[in-house]
C-alpha cells in the first residue's frame, strides 16, 4: 500500500520583495521540505540571470518551494527540467493549454512564454534548492517590451481560472517527479521532457554556441549539434 504523502505547508504572503528572499530565510530557520511559499505580488520578484520577474498584483500564481532533494549535487539541476514538466502536465489538467518546454526553465503556449521557473541552490551540509515557479493568470495585457513575448492563462483561453486548483495541481504533480527523479532517476524525466520540448530540433544559439538542439545529457545540459561536432551547454539563453 502507498503511503500517503502529507500535504506540504503553505505560507500565504500579500506583498513581498521575493518569494525565492523568504523562502531561503524560513530554510535557514528550519523549515521543512516542501514547504510553499506564496504570494500575492513581489516588488523585486527574481528571473534568471539577474532578471526581474513582472507580475501584476493578484493576477499570478507566485510561489517559492523548498526542497531538501535525496540528490548528489551534481544532480541538483535536472530538479528543474523535472519542475519544467510538473508545470506543463499542471496547466494541461486543470486549463486544456498544451504548454511546450523551453530549455532550460520556460514555459510556453502558442511561442509564448506563460511561465517561468527559477532553481536555486545553497551550499549546506546536506542539499538545499528553493525552487521558484511563477506562472501569468490573469493578465489582459502585458507592457509593450513584453507584449510579442508573454502571455497568460487568461490571453490564451478567453477565461479566468482557479488559482486554487492549478495550485494544488502544480504541487502534486511536482511531487510524482521528483519522485521519479529520486527514485527512478534522471531518465523518466528526460523522455518526459522530451515529449513537452519546444526546443528540440531546432536551430538555436547559446552563448556564442549555435547548432541544432538534439537532445538533454545527464545532468540536464543541451546539446547541440553542428554538423559532426556536438557541444555541451550548462547555462544560458537561447538565441
Amino acid at each position: 500500500m502507498t503511503t500517503p504523502v502529507a500535504a506540504p505547508a503553505l505560507v500565504r504572503l500579500g506583498r513581498v520583495e521575493s518569494t525565492q528572499a523568504v523562502a531561503f530565510t524560513l530554510a535557514a530557520r528550519g523549515a521543512a521540505d516542501r514547504t510553499v511559499v506564496l504570494a500575492e505580488a513581489q516588488t523585486a520578484g527574481r528571473g534568471r540571470r539577474g532578471r526581474t520577474w513582472y507580475d501584476e498584483p493578484g493576477a499570478s500564481l507566485l510561489m517559492s518551494v523548498i526542497l531538501r532533494p535525496r540528490l548528489e549535487p551534481p544532480q541538483l539541476p535536472t530538479l528543474s527540467l523535472a519542475a519544467g514538466v510538473a508545470v506543463a502536465e499542471a496547466l494541461a489538467r486543470v486549463t486544456g493549454l498544451d504548454a511546450r518546454v523551453k530549455w532550460p526553465n520556460d514555459l510556453l503556449v502558442g511561442g509564448r512564454k506563460l511561465a517561468g521557473i527559477l532553481l536555486e541552490s545553497r551550499l549546506t551540509p546536506a542539499p538545499l534548492v528553493v525552487l521558484g515557479i511563477g506562472i501569468n493568470l490573469a493578465q489582459r495585457a502585458f507592457p509593450p517590451d513584453l507584449a510579442d513575448r508573454a502571455t497568460s492563462v487568461r490571453l490564451a483561453t478567453g477565461r479566468t481560472v482557479d488559482r486554487e486548483a492549478l495550485l494544488r495541481a502544480v504541487l502534486e504533480s511536482l511531487d510524482t517527479w521528483r519522485g521519479h527523479l529520486e527514485t527512478d532517476g534522471w531518465e523518466p524525466v528526460r523522455e518526459r521532457w522530451r515529449s513537452l520540448a519546444d526546443t528540440l530540433g531546432r536551430r538555436v544559439t547559446v552563448e556564442g554556441v549555435t547548432g541544432v538542439a538534439v537532445d538533454l545529457d545527464e545532468d540536464g545540459a543541451l546539446i547541440l549539434a553542428d554538423g559532426d561536432q556536438r557541444h555541451r551547454v550548462v547555462a544560458g539563453e537561447i538565441a
